[in-house]
């Protein structure tokens, strides 16, 4: 506010300059829409790398033409994007449930694969959930002031929860990802309770309990994992050297159960006085027995861990055999040894690791499930939650004949809406000169100034199927070639010529002759072609619009999407002008701001012309807003542009002298 002098002396008043700079948004975010391995449904998740991708979807998947797609964008020289999971039939999360006093006790708690998002937690459906195990024990720690600060909890109601992710590698069974949760309770509202500790953290799973009856106070804590023997003696009773003890082994999955194995501790001369020296003697004697099993079996064994938690043995079975199963359990046979080990009950059986199972893939994607419902944010309009995208690729329409058709027509709209760009893929069966012109004949409808199409598919090493050779939709590829365009040259230069190499696309599924070539171009088709030393290359940079019979003003790929980069950045950069006084001075800070964007895209080679003059123009004045548009609150600005078109065609006249010499 304006100073107000008081006394005598210098005062400082800061003056508005009327800056406001306005900032280029982003032009090659690109968006996919499919179904995935894994991950939140109609959610849209930025990924920035294939590991990324990789980590929240799974990676590539048979069924899904939108992970080659990405695989394609990221390998092109994407480095940004949205990807939405959709899905179809019988798509369900996997479920597990931790109880207490074994599986025919108390549900204490539902467990089911998801995570938290935004807040919420979002269950994660599919069969990558049936890969989960959880395991619980109870070798936590006395409550302390951090987590107990009213002294209400019990040692004996905590415990620590490990959630790990398994699959099958080269005949082992590999761990994925692990996450460990310790000294937990489910007392309601503690600071460590397992939902919302859990819960928050996880990437994997989700902890409720919807339905369940409410617990007692102290609450109970689930069973513990692994075969765990009673309370040991105060005084430690030591079996004597070469003692030994009858275990039985239940392999898991249906198996029989391997009966009569014994047991031998060998101390090898040594002094053993307590429990804890104890402790690796019962698993060496355990592991000894593995050769006597079947090859399956061994590891169940010879991978055997013992440890001492809270006064009590606790054995583990191995995990890394192929076919480990879950339900696997180690009986221990009554005896004087087993006594003393505090296996005295005879049979102490509890199973190794809680699976979750149940999950579903559901169906491949269809047209429904990818145009999804703009109300409920879901198909592709999941992108609703999604701030900016600049590419739409959606590879899994172009196998829906009549209902792609549909889909693409609501994409392209919906791009309208958003000032974003379509890439259409063509159906795999569209692999000749004549298949194509059939499918513009059948899509005539498709024709769009926000939209283009690719010109034959491409193919792809598939690392699912030993690297052989599979037809690929080229939007993911191409959706890869404009960001790397963008990136080294600008929006403004066409994503097309010898520069524009498709990377990690080893054929084309036709090869197109220059005739050919002439043929599509003139229909508005981009061709991607095969050259000698520059491999594959796009060689075509027009929209759906762009046929030559329409005579459009936005013929160009470049010229569109340099279009709706002015109009995504100027939406974004003048908003500050809403509420403020319509007059002469807000429109002199109006033309300082958007003439000093325009100035700074000529500098970099944005438009034609050698001047400023002829390369654009800001106009906001009393000509453009008239006391009427005052009146209703309007003000207009008028930002034109003359934009760079592609040299598609170079003509080189050769003439012969005639003995004449050149001056």
């Amino acid at each position: 506010m304006p100073v107000s002098p008081t006394f005598p002396g210098v005062y400082i008043e800061e003056v508005p300059s009327g800056v406001r700079p306005i900032t280029g948004v982003a032009t090659s975010i690109a968006a996919f829409v499919d179904v995935f391995r894994r991950g939140p449904l109609d959610e849209p998740i930025r990924v920035f790398s294939l590991g990324d991708f990789q980590r929240n979807f799974g990676g590539l998947e048979l069924r899904s033409e939108a992970s080659y797609a990405i695989q394609q964008f990221f390998l092109n020289g994407g480095t940004d994007a949205y990807v939405v999971r959709v899905g179809t039939g019988t798509i369900a999360p996997a479920t597990a449930t931790l109880n207490v006093g074994g599986a025919a006790g108390t549900v204490l708690v539902n467990v089911t694969a998801g995570r938290r998002l935004r807040g919420v937690s979002v269950v994660d459906p599919g069969t990558w959930g049936n890969a989960l195990r959880l395991e619980v024990d109870h070798a936590t720690v006395a409550p302390n002031e951090l987590i107990d600060p009213e002294g209400l909890q019990d040692a004996d109601e905590l415990f620590n929860l490990t959630i790990t992710e398994t699959t099958l590698q080269d005949g082992r069974l590999v761990v994925l990802a692990t996450e460990s949760f310790r000294n937990l309770t489910l007392r309601a509202g503690a600071r460590n309770e397992a939902m919302q500790v859990v819960n928050e953290a996880s990437k994997l799973v989700q902890l409720n309990r919807d339905g369940l009856a409410a617990l007692a106070d102290p609450p109970p804590r689930p069973d513990a994992a692994g075969t765990q023997g009673a309370a040991l003696a105060a005084v430690p009773a030591i079996p004597a050297d070469g003692s030994t003890f009858g275990v039985s082994l239940a392999p898991g999955g249906g198996a029989p159960v391997v009966a009569g194995l014994l047991a031998t501790l060998d101390y090898g001369g040594a002094a053993v006085t307590s429990y804890a020296q104890l402790r690796p003697f019962i698993e060496a004697a355990l592991r000894a027995l593995a050769p006597s099993l079947a090859a399956a079996q061994r590891p169940l064994l010879a991978g055997a861990s013992v440890r001492l938690e809270n006064g009590r043995f606790r054995v583990l079975l191995g995990r890394a055999g192929t076919d480990f199963q879950s339900d696997a359990q180690l009986t221990v046979a009554a005896s004087a040894t087993a006594t003393a080990l505090g296996f005295a009950a005879g049979s102490v059986v509890s199973d190794q690791l809680v699976p979750l199972g149940g999950g579903d893939d559901g169906g491949a994607a269809d047209s429904s499930a990818l145009t999804g419902v703009q109300a409920n944010k879901t198909g592709m309009y999941a992108l609703e939650d999604a701030d900016l995208f600049n590419i739409l690729c959606l590879p899994a329409a172009a196998g829906l004949t009549d209902q792609g058709r549909a889909v693409y027509g609501e994409a392209e709209e919906y791009c309208r809406i958003r000032r974003a760009f379509l890439i259409v893929d063509v159906p795999a069966e569209t692999d000749s000169l004549d298949d194509m012109q059939t499918w513009l004949a059948d899509n005539e409808t498709l024709r769009h100034k926000n939209a283009a199409v690719y010109f034959p598919r491409v193919r792809v090493a598939d690392a699912l199927q030993q690297n052989r050779l599979r037809s690929v939709g080229s939007s993911g590829t191409m959706a890869g070639l404009y960001a790397r365009i963008d990136g080294s040259r600008g929006v403004w230069k066409a994503p097309a010529g010898t520069e524009a190499r498709l990377q990690s696309v080893q054929e084309l599924d036709y090869v197109l002759t220059d005739p050919e070539n002439g043929v599509l171009n003139q229909l508005g088709v981009n061709c991607l072609r095969n050259f000698p030393v520059y491999a594959n290359v796009a060689w075509g940079a027009r929209t759906l619009d762009g046929a030559d019979q329409q005579a459009s003003e936005w013929k160009y790929v470049p010229v569109r999407r340099l279009a709706l980069y002015l109009e995504e950045s100027l939406f974004r950069g003048t908003k500050w002008v809403v509420f403020e006084p319509n007059d002469e001075p807000l429109w002199a800070q109006i033309r300082l701001n958007i003439g000093a964007f325009m100035q700074r895209l000529f500098r970099q080679g944005a438009f034609q012309g050698k001047t400023a003059r002829e390369a654009y123009l800001v106009k906001c004045d009393a000509e453009t807003t008239t006391q009427a548009d005052i009146d209703l609150g309007i003000v207009n600005i008028l930002v034109a542009f003359a934009p760079l078109k592609p040299a598609e065609f170079v003509i080189i006249r050769i003439q012969q002298l005639a003995g004449q010499i050149p001056t």
